[in-house]
C-alpha cells in the first residue's frame, strides 16, 4: 500500500509517494515518486490545472482495429506482399490503415496523417505521421498485384467464416458500378469505362464491381473489380470458377450451400456452370420472355404462409429454362402490385400531359398562332420516343404523326390504350418468376432464399453513403491502383458489417451508420499535469463520459483491453 513519506533536504521539507513491501524478511522501497514540496502540493490541490489536454477517437477506430487483428489482416497481406528487410511500416500496415479510415472517416490519402493523428492509432499500430505521405500510400499500394489480392482475400475470408462462425447456407451475389471523376482523355485507366450508371451519371466513367456475401450478416466473401460497360452477365461468366472455388474452400466441401443471384446474371452457359458448381441456386426470370408463366391468373395461385409473407400467394410449376427442367415459381405480391400501380399512374399521368402540350404546340403552328422555328417531322416523332422511353409507355401509347396544310406541318394523334393497360395489371404487375434447382424446398424456403437477395444490395448501399464506407472518391487513376482501393473498401465492409452482427447477437440491434457514429462519439482524453522541474510531465489517460449503450458495447466488443493505464 503507497504511503506518504516527507524527508527533510537541507532544512527544507519535501513530499514523496512510495509503497514498501516485506522482500525476504526485510522491509524494501519497491517504488518512489518525488510528489514536491509544502508549496507544490498546495498549489497542486488548490488549483490544479492541467498542462495540456489531448482528445483522441477511440471508440470506432479500435473497435475496426480489434477485428482486424482478429482476421490477421496485416499478416496475410504481409505474407503475399512481403517487404525486403526493414523498409519502414508494411504493406499490411499501410492497407489496414486505409481500411480503418473508409470505416470512420473516409479521406483522400493527402489527408491520411491528418486523420491518423486525431486517433489512438499511433498507439496501436506504430506508424509515425511523417511515414503516412500520400506518395508512401501509393508506393506501397504499388506492390499488390491482382493475384495478391485474391489469394489474401481467400485467407481473410477463411478466417472470418470460421472465427466469427458465418453461416454459409445462404450467399447472395450481384453487381453494381460506381461513378468516378477519371478524366474521359486518360487512356490508363481500362476499368473506367462509359455505360449505364446505376446512380444515373451517365456521362461520367464508371467501375464495375461484383461482390458474393453471406446472407448471415452481410459478410462480403469475395469481390471483382471489372470494366464499367460489362454486362452483369459476361461478369457472372467469368466469376463462376472463382465462386465456386471459394465456396469450396469456405465450405470445406461439406456444407450446403445456396447461391442467390438476379436476372441480369442469366445465360444458358452460366446455368451450366453453376450446376457444376459446390452449391443449388435461386434465381429470377426475365417474366415477359415468359408469356406463358404470366398468364398464370391469381385465383390459380395459393396463399403462402401468412406469418412469413401475408401479402404473397404463388403457382409451383416446373419447365425448361436454358435446356434444363428447373423448378419455378410464379409470386404475387400484393404490396409490390399497389408500388408499381402507383408508380405506372404517376408515369402514365406525366406522359398524357406531355403529349397534350405537344399536340397542342403543333395545333398552334398549323393555325399559325406560334412563331418561331417550324416542327418538322422527324423532331417530333424524336420528342415522342423521348416522352414514351420509359418502361411500358410504348406499350400503353399509341399515336399516329402525319402531315397537314402546304407547309406540311406534323399533326399528332395520340390515345391511351386500355386494353393493354387492363392486361398489364393482370398479368405483370406485382408478380415475380423465380426458378430453382431446390425441388426440395418448400415455396416458402424458396421465396424467403430468394429475398435474401436484398443482403447484398444493403451491402451496396453501404459502400455508396459518403459518410461511412464510401467507395467514392477513388482518387486513382490506374487499374492497379482502382483495385487496390476496392480491396480495402471490401475490406472495411467487412469489418463493420462482422462488428454489427458481433453487437446484433448480443442484443443491440443497430445500422452501421448508427453503430459507427455511437462508438465515435467514445474518445480517449489525455490529460498532462505538470511536475516538478527535469521531471516529464504526469499523464493520465481516461474515456470520455459514455452512456449505458456505449458501455455495453464496449464491453461486448471487449475493448477495454485497448484503454490507456
Amino acid at each position: 500500500m503507497a504511503s506518504l513519506k516527507k524527508k527533510i533536504i537541507n532544512g527544507n521539507p519535501y513530499y514523496y509517494l512510495r509503497e514498501c513491501k516485506r522482500i525476504d524478511g526485510k522491509p524494501k522501497i519497491v517504488w518512489q515518486e518525488y510528489i514536491g514540496s509544502p508549496s507544490q502540493l498546495v498549489a497542486r490541490l488548490t488549483n490544479p490545472e492541467p498542462k495540456e489536454i489531448v482528445v483522441r477517437d477511440f471508440g470506432a477506430v479500435v473497435a475496426a482495429y480489434d477485428v482486424a487483428e482478429q482476421l490477421n489482416i496485416v499478416a496475410a497481406i504481409d505474407r503475399h506482399v512481403p517487404k525486403r528487410g526493414n523498409q519502414g511500416p508494411t504493406v499490411g500496415q499501410y492497407l489496414v490503415t486505409a481500411a480503418i479510415n473508409r470505416c470512420v472517416a473516409p479521406c483522400s490519402k493527402s489527408k491520411m496523417a491528418e486523420w491518423y493523428q486525431r486517433t489512438v492509432l499511433a498507439r496501436l499500430i506504430g506508424m509515425k505521421i511523417s511515414q503516412l505521405t500520400s506518395q508512401r500510400f501509393w508506393d506501397n499500394m504499388e506492390r499488390v498485384e491482382e493475384k495478391a489480392i485474391v489469394a489474401i482475400e481467400e485467407q481473410i475470408a477463411a478466417t472470418a467464416v470460421s472465427r466469427f462462425d458465418v453461416d454459409l447456407s445462404c450467399l447472395a451475389f450481384d453487381a453494381t458500378n460506381f461513378f468516378t471523376f477519371i478524366d474521359s482523355f486518360n487512356n490508363a485507366s481500362h476499368l473506367a469505362q462509359r455505360g449505364h450508371g446505376k446512380e444515373g451519371r451517365d456521362n461520367l466513367r464508371i467501375i464495375g464491381l461484383a461482390l458474393l456475401v453471406s446472407c448471415d450478416g452481410e459478410i462480403p466473401l469475395l469481390h471483382h473489380t471489372y470494366p464499367g460497360n460489362q454486362a452483369d452477365s459476361t461478369t457472372f461468366s467469368g466469376l463462376a470458377n472463382r465462386l465456386a472455388d471459394r465456396c469450396r474452400a469456405l465450405g470445406e466441401g461439406v456444407c450446403d450451400i445456396t447461391l442467390v443471384f438476379d436476372k441480369g446474371n442469366n445465360s444458358k452457359q452460366n446455368l451450366k456452370k453453376i450446376a457444376k458448381g459446390p452449391f443449388h441456386f435461386i434465381g429470377s426470370l426475365v417474366p415477359t420472355h415468359h408469356p406463358d408463366l404470366l398468364a398464370i391468373r391469381r385465383d390459380q395461385m395459393h396463399d403462402l404462409d401468412p406469418d412469413q409473407f401475408p401479402t404473397v400467394s404463388c403457382y409451383r410449376t416446373s419447365k425448361k429454362i436454358f435446356g434444363v427442367e428447373r423448378t419455378v415459381l410464379v409470386t404475387y405480391n400484393k404490396q409490390l402490385y399497389q408500388a408499381q400501380l402507383k408508380t405506372l399512374l404517376r408515369e402514365t399521368r406525366k406522359r398524357k400531359k406531355k403529349l397534350a402540350r405537344l399536340q397542342d404546340r403543333l395545333q398552334a403552328h398549323a393555325k399559325g398562332k406560334m412563331h418561331g422555328k417550324q416542327p418538322t417531322l422527324q423532331g417530333t416523332k424524336n420528342k415522342i420516343r423521348a416522352i414514351l422511353s420509359a418502361r411500358h409507355m410504348k406499350d400503353l401509347f399509341s399515336f399516329t404523326i402525319k402531315t397537314v396544310g402546304k407547309d406540311k406541318l406534323p399533326k399528332l394523334i395520340w390515345s391511351f390504350q386500355d386494353d393493354k393497360w387492363k392486361e398489364l395489371k393482370q398479368t405483370l404487375l406485382g408478380k415475380t418468376i423465380l426458378f430453382t434447382d431446390r425441388a426440395d424446398w418448400s415455396d416458402e424456403e424458396v421465396v424467403r432464399g430468394y429475398r435474401s437477395q436484398h443482403h447484398v444490395e444493403t451491402a451496396f448501399r453501404r459502400m455508396k453513403d459518403p459518410r461511412f464506407l464510401t467507395f467514392r472518391p477513388t482518387n486513382h487513376w490506374t487499374d492497379q491502383k482502382v483495385r487496390v482501393h476496392a480491396f480495402y473498401c471490401v475490406l472495411a465492409l467487412m469489418i463493420l458489417s462482422l462488428l454489427r452482427r458481433q453487437l446484433e447477437s448480443s442484443g443491440i440491434a443497430m445500422s452501421i451508420q448508427r453503430m459507427v457514429e455511437r462508438l465515435s462519439d467514445i474518445k480517449e482524453v489525455q490529460i498532462l499535469y505538470p511536475t516538478p522541474k527535469r521531471k516529464s510531465p504526469r499523464l493520465r489517460a481516461i474515456l470520455s463520459k459514455c452512456d449505458k449503450q456505449q458501455l455495453r458495447m464496449l464491453k461486448i466488443l471487449q475493448l477495454s483491453k485497448y484503454q490507456p493505464t
